[in-house]
């Protein structure tokens, strides 16, 4: 983070100076947080209150870890009585956004800065890593951590630049219209990426076609002079070309004629290797053509790649650059089609950490297609947010594993019922599908009845907290091997959270 000391961020933000703060000397920072557990030497502890909790409760942790300074809403003192040094201001969140604001015009007064924004119902955080993997070869990268996205994360991650950052990668999620605008107000992004319009979270927003709209907001944001990254394979994301005044790069799997879009990073030869993960040649406008093939599993993740190649070309990556990056690249966040080998032979695949009806289907697909000679085992929990659609959604999944002869179906949980009445309608009979109310009642199935070569794939909702039985399940015997990198400590200040 660039020095900001009280009276700047009093002035950023229109806030009030308190306590030693008020004196106007001293109190800079070089770092913020909004969790006190991660406070050190020289930390503005960012006091915000939140569904469970208030950071206000906290101030005094922060200080004891070696927070310099606290951006509050209300004045907090310590058990004497004396006020904490602080920035005392109306909404601690609104304020972290100028803040933001403030870093990132800055960091573009200080140097070269190019600031890529990503935003789609689901892959956001994928594209990101594999974007951020590729850019960090060519120069000094931040990125969010997990699924960093919205109104606290995208500041949060602001925070982490400094004057030698030269790519910035956000991603962007919303609840509602008007959100991304907000965002990308923040960042004011050159290059903005979006990859598909779903069905998630159709129940938030209001439908579908509200979600195109929420979606659209980041091409708008942009200026002539950069590019919008559109996924030419989306009839509502191509369409979002009118509503931009940059100049637009398209992804797609298909071939040229089928869209029209001379302008396109294109994958041709498309398919998957035994372990399912994409392999493609990668098509570039300059007519560069190269061999991919990813450490991602499943199919659906090549239009992620296609898109982070798409931003990486637009921001003046070479072709051989770009490819080096992506080849054999695997997953950098944690629950997204996760595998794991167990020593007995039980392989594990964890893509529970969020879920809709597209995302669910291509898990689907790649559990059968990993299982064409195995068991195969879906525990599959509810999909949050789909409104009046819910129940419809849910059933056509369960039919939906029927058709692709999933050989278990465990459904998880009252709001994920519709999946299991739907596969029995589909034609599963006996025991091919089973339907609990808790993922402990899973866990004694699979304990139970998980047998050398079965695979087995966790898929639902953040919410669901599926994520957790799969990790359980992957550790019941030692792994041999495992897709799983550095695995950040769970949060608990609502940072992350289903992207959408």
């Amino acid at each position: 983070m660039i020095e900001l000391n009280a009276a700047e961020i009093a002035a950023i933000t229109g806030g009030e100076l308190i306590g030693p703060a008020a004196q106007g000397t001293g109190f800079a920072v070089t770092s913020a947080t909004t969790d006190s557990r991660e406070a050190t030497q020289g930390s503005l502890f960012i006091a915000k209150p939140g569904e469970n909790s208030d950071g206000h409760l906290f101030v005094g942790a922060a200080f004891d870890q070696g927070a310099q300074l606290a951006l509050v809403e209300r004045p907090v003192t310590d058990d004497a009585g004396n006020l904490f040094p602080a920035v005392m201001v109306p909404d601690v969140v609104l304020a972290m956004g100028a803040m933001a604001a403030e870093i990132i015009r800055r960091l573009r007064e200080n140097g070269e800065l190019t600031v890529i924004g990503i935003t789609g119902s689901a892959g956001k955080t994928t594209t990101k890593d594999l974007l951020a993997g590729v850019l960090a070869s060519a120069g000094p990268t931040v990125a969010p951590v997990g699924s960093y996205n919205g109104e606290v994360g995208l500041p949060l991650t602001v925070f982490t630049a400094d004057c030698d950052t030269r790519y910035l990668v956000m991603e962007m999620g919303a609840t509602g219209i008007g959100h991304i605008r907000y965002l990308a107000d923040i960042v004011k992004p050159d290059i903005g990426v979006v990859l598909f319009v779903g069905s998630a979270h159709a129940g938030e927003f209001g439908g579908v076609e509200n979600i195109a709209v929420a979606k659209g907001e980041l091409v708008e944001a942009l200026p002539a002079t950069g590019t919008a990254i559109l996924n030419a394979d989306d009839v509502r994301v191509a369409a979002m070309a009118s509503r931009t005044q940059a100049p637009v790069l398209y992804f797609t799997s298909s071939p040229e004629e089928a869209h029209g879009t001379k302008n396109a990073v294109r994958a041709v030869d498309t398919g998957t290797d035994a372990e399912g993960r994409p392999v493609f040649t990668l098509l570039l406008p300059d007519g560069g053509r190269y061999g991919i093939r990813s450490g991602l599993i499943g199919a659906h993740h090549t239009a992620n790649l296609l898109a982070a190649a798409a931003a990486a070309y637009a921001a003046g990556i070479p072709g051989e650059q770009i490819a080096a990056g992506l080849n054999g690249r695997a997953a950098a966040s944690r629950w997204r089609m996760e595998r794991t080998d167990r020593a007995d032979g039980v392989t594990v695949i964890n893509d529970a950490y969020n879920a809709n009806p597209e995302s669910m289907r291509a898990a689907l697909r790649t559990l059968a297609e990993l299982g064409r000679e195995r068991r195969t085992w879906a525990v599959l929990g509810e999909m949050l947010e789909l409104g009046d659609d819910s129940v419809t959604e849910h059933d056509a999944i369960g039919r939906y594993a029927v058709r692709l002869n999933i050989s278990k179906l465990i459904v998880v949980g009252t709001g994920a019922r519709a999946m299991h009445t739907g596969a029995v309608m589909e034609g599963s009979w006996g025991d091919e599908s089973t339907f609990v109310e808790t993922a402990e009642d899973a866990e004694r199935i699979l304990e139970e009845s998980l047998a050398p070569g079965d695979i087995v794939l966790f898929k639902s909702s953040n919410g669901a907290a599926l994520r957790f039985l799969g990790d359980r399940i992957a550790l019941t015997s030692a792994p041999l091997t495992s897709t799983d990198s550095a695995v950040p400590p769970v949060r608990t200040d609502g940072t992350g959270g289903d992207t959408k």
